[in-house]
């Protein structure tokens, strides 16, 4: 067995039983002369020499596949294991330690319980999706989507806010008796999973089990810039490869600033970057529209939905996007009129900015009035 002493996130019960395979169990000790602290501006921690501080851990036993797997977790952050004396009840030891093998700006000190309640659920989630690729790929090639597996994570995280149930039927997930996964799908910036599942009728009884697929997406945020005073919108327009696909001879596509929601973020402030991102554009206030699935029936892609006020007066045609995203983005701002006009003769063909347009028209005048 190889001793570890784990001060991070590692000491995270659900997050180390994904990434070891195994439940947590080791004892107490501390590494003299060294802090813990939050890498600047990340949500992990970094262990450094500190002459008069102590770094509080655990020290756990691993066999080969354990330590495996620590390792290729904790090397997709940069992190190396280096042999340390630690101190624990029954004297002084040996273990691995993980120390960055870079540059790593320590922050203020690293709090277990404040990271947990903030980034544990999101954290660990994305590990089940890099650990899925253990054995698979490299290390540094599995993290590279790291961000994109945490902002799935976060969208889950996001469910559990789920909308009222006035009308709906009052059942849960545990009116689902069986759903596991399929062999078979996708794993990469999305997902495609096959599953098995049964469940709840509202005659009473349940289904029969039946296989499906489903599109594991992320939740974004999305944005119609209005300008009361002028009665403007901002629209984009841009390259889409849904239309392409399809076979659309104009694969170009208006449709309102979006963008796809980071870990941890809230939609609103994803709203306000975006807009920035996609159109030069500060909004001076984020009101919540909508909240909706994009379709329910095989995608978990989720919409938040927003109207951001703006000052659009002298704007007309704007060229923008990132170039490290290959965007290239273009804004046109137009009365609300025209925007309208556009819906009716299905020049507007995005779902979601008809949705919000409609939305606007219903809430205009409210608007305009100063409300």
């Amino acid at each position: 067995m190889t001793r570890y002493f784990l001060y991070g996130t590692l000491r995270h019960a659900p997050l180390f039983e994904v990434v070891a395979g195994a439940p947590l169990s080791g004892r107490a000790a501390t590494l003299a002369g060294h802090g813990v602290d939050w890498v600047a501006d990340a949500a992990y921690p970094v262990i450094h020499e500190a002459e008069g501080r102590t770094a509080p851990g655990l020290v756990i036993g691993a066999g080969p596949e354990m330590a495996a797997r620590l390792d290729f977790y904790e090397a997709g952050f940069g992190y190396r294991a280096e042999t340390r004396k630690v101190e624990t009840e029954t004297g002084t030891t040996e273990a691995l330690v993980y120390f960055p093998d870079h540059a790593a700006e320590p922050g203020a000190p690293f709090d277990l319980a404040d990271w947990a309640g903030r980034w544990g659920a999101i954290a660990t989630g994305a590990a089940e999706e890099i650990m899925a690729r253990f054995g698979r790929e490299a290390a540094e090639e599995a993290f590279a989507l790291w961000p994109v597996f945490a902002a799935r994570a976060w969208g889950r995280q996001m469910a559990q806010d789920t909308a009222p149930t006035t009308l709906r039927t009052a059942m849960t997930q545990g009116d689902v008796p069986h759903f596991a996964p399929a062999p078979g799908g996708w794993d990469g910036f999305f997902r495609l999973r096959r599953f098995s599942v049964q469940y709840g009728h509202f005659r009473g009884g349940v289904s029969e089990r039946v296989t499906r697929e489903a599109f594991c997406a992320f939740d974004a945020a999305l944005v119609l810039p209005y300008d009361p005073a002028t009665d403007q919108v901002l629209l984009i327009e841009q390259f889409r490869y849904g239309p392409l696909m399809r076979d659309d001879p104009q694969p170009w596509v208006l449709e309102p600033i979006a963008g796809l929601v980071d870990a941890g973020e809230d939609p609103a402030e994803t709203a306000r970057r975006e807009a920035v991102e996609e159109a030069h554009l500060e909004l001076s206030e984020v009101r919540p529209m909508l909240k909706v699935y994009a379709s329910p029936g095989y995608s978990t892609e989720y919409f938040h939905c927003f109207l951001g006020l703006a000052d659009l007066s002298g704007r007309d045609v704007h060229h923008a996007g990132l170039d490290d995203e290959n965007e290239d983005i273009r804004s046109h701002v137009i009365p609300f009129d025209r925007a309208m006009a556009l819906v009716e003769s299905g020049e507007v063909n995005a779902g979601p900015l008809a949705m919000m347009l409609l939305w606007l028209a219903r809430e205009r005048d409210r608007l305009r009035a100063g409300g």
